[in-house]
């Protein structure tokens, strides 16, 4: 039997009416990832050790 996933809002989100709004599952061995308003789209998931990397690249500048 699995244990289903808690799900919660990230903190990088933003404020307002949610309109970027992702939330995150923290598991033992990886970070899930998923729209909030279509959960049932699918699910990215993130090894632990690579999901503050993983931010930090979104959050950097992208180079033309």
């Amino acid at each position: 039997m699995t244990t289903p996933d808690i799900w919660r809002k990230s903190s990088y989100s933003g404020s307002g009416d949610g309109n970027a709004c992702v939330e995150i599952s923290d598991r033992r061995t990886h970070i899930a990832i998923r729209d909030s308003k279509a959960p049932a789209y699918g699910t990215l998931t993130v090894p632990t050790e690579a999901y503050a990397p993983f931010i930090e690249a979104l959050k950097a500048p992208s180079t033309p």
